[in-house]
């Protein structure tokens, strides 16, 4: 239960029957529009502000073998409208850790994997986005259960938003965030520095642009 008086239910109220979202995402949805500083721990997933279509929709589509093609695009065009906000003059400061797992996992096959690194490489040379890969080497991290989101605003307390199979929560306890951002700290210590990050994401696409070529 977030203890800020309600005001983030009140700004989140519109979302939560909007079926673009999912019902536990739709307040961190909301309130990620209004960050003024957002970072993101990606286990498995691009995270939903770096995905292009082609990759959302094969996640989608993953997860909802049996939807109707009108509830795949939903999906798929809530993602790109929420990505609107790193286009902003006001945009948000995006930091972004991605474990290896993200960078070789070939989400719908080589084409679509080399489209999606290229626009994360994109979004980086263009500095809307830090990025940093945890690689295989590291091992065990600290956050090894899920995804970790921290956002940070000009008018309300910092959260936390974790997220797990059919569950996301969002946390503003000061105390619970102090030691989700000490959390996220210790994966952004062990992760490449920026600029290998780059290298190693433009090396994978160029190895997936291989796999395309002989496929």
């Amino acid at each position: 239960m977030l203890q800020t008086d309600g005001i983030f239910e009140r700004l989140c109220r519109k979302l939560i029957d909007d079926r673009r979202y999912a019902d536990y995402f739709a307040k961190a949805a909301e309130l990620e529009a209004l960050a003024t500083k957002i970072c993101d721990f990606a286990p498995a997933l691009v995270p939903g502000l770096l995905q292009t279509p082609e990759y959302a929709r094969s996640v989608t589509l993953a997860m909802n073998p049996f939807a109707p093609d009108e509830y795949i695009e939903d999906k798929v065009s809530g993602r790109m409208e929420r990505q609107r906000l790193l286009k902003d003059a006001t945009r948000p400061i995006y930091w972004v850790v991605l474990h290896e797992n993200v960078v070789r996992l070939p989400v719908g096959g080589p084409v679509a994997m080399v489209r999606q690194l290229e626009h994360v490489a994109a979004l980086t040379r263009g500095r809307a986005v830090v990025v940093q890969v945890l690689p295989y080497k590291v091992g065990a991290y600290s956050v090894m259960n899920g995804t970790l989101r921290l956002m940070e605003f000009d008018d309300a307390p910092p959260t936390a938003y974790t997220e797990a199979v059919y569950s996301g929560n969002l946390l503003d306890d000061p105390a619970v965030v102090k030691r989700a951002t000490e959390t996220y700290d210790l994966i952004r210590a062990a992760a490449l520095p920026p600029e290998a990050s780059l290298g190693l994401i433009e090396s994978a696409a160029e190895d997936f642009r291989r796999c395309a070529s002989t496929s």
